[in-house]
């Protein structure tokens, strides 16, 4: 690959520098975009459209766990997105590649593996550590969850991160640029697709895939 641009997204800086390190030399014209928050790394993808692939830490300022990776999943269909976290028991492992992750990387993974992962995403493939994938999900409702939130279609689940993020109808129609009843709409077909009543209760199903994340 002769031009390769990557976002790196993750509240690190430190963590980023050795990120960037472990890009470097992996082809001829290497463009490194570095954000600091979720808001940061969503504007990092709106301004840079061929971008080739996005790694994102689940914990940064602006956003809750795996509600960042469901909204840019949503909103930027083409863009591969690997996770990068600390947290990486089977279980986060499965539920980040469940919601639409191209791949995992372990923060603990040597600059090898995390070179490998990267390769293996840009050919077409999904990259996760070796761990096991099959561990029973310790809470079903979980499961049955992530299932419910895999039938969300793309502006559903943005809609469902805005929520998540305190957001009024009135607000996300004006983010979205389209009108308070057609959100009105969306949050209804929400409620409806994950089995709840009101939009307090969407957003708490939401939380609970998050819990176990510590960073």
């Amino acid at each position: 690959m002769q031009t390769l641009t990557i976002i790196i997204a993750d509240d690190h800086p430190l963590f980023r520098g050795a990120l960037s390190q472990a890009l470097q030399g992996m082809a001829e014209e290497l463009v490194i975009i570095e954000a600091g928050d979720f808001d940061a790394a969503r504007r990092a993808a709106q301004s840079n459209t061929d971008t080739d692939l996005m790694l994102l830490d689940l914990a940064m300022p602006g956003v809750s766990g795996f509600s960042g990776l469901m909204s840019l999943r949503a909103e930027f269909s083409a863009l591969p997105i690997v996770i990068v976290s600390a947290t990486d028991d089977g279980a986060t492992v499965r539920r980040a590649l469940d919601l639409g992750a191209s791949g995992f990387i372990s923060k603990s993974s040597g600059l090898d593996d995390i070179r490998s992962g990267i390769h293996a995403v840009l050919e077409g493939d999904i990259w996760a550590p070796k761990t096991d994938l099959s561990a029973v999900e310790e809470d079903p409702g979980v499961t049955d969850l992530v299932e419910r939130l895999k039938t969300l279609t793309p502006q559903q689940s943005r809609v469902l991160a805005m929520l998540g993020e305190g957001l009024l109808n009135k607000q996300i129609a004006y983010e979205l640029g389209v009108s308070e009843a057609t959100i009105k709409a969306h949050v209804s077909a929400i409620l409806l697709k994950l089995n709840v009543d009101s939009r307090t209760q969407a957003v708490i199903k939401l939380s609970k895939i998050n819990t176990a994340l510590v960073a």
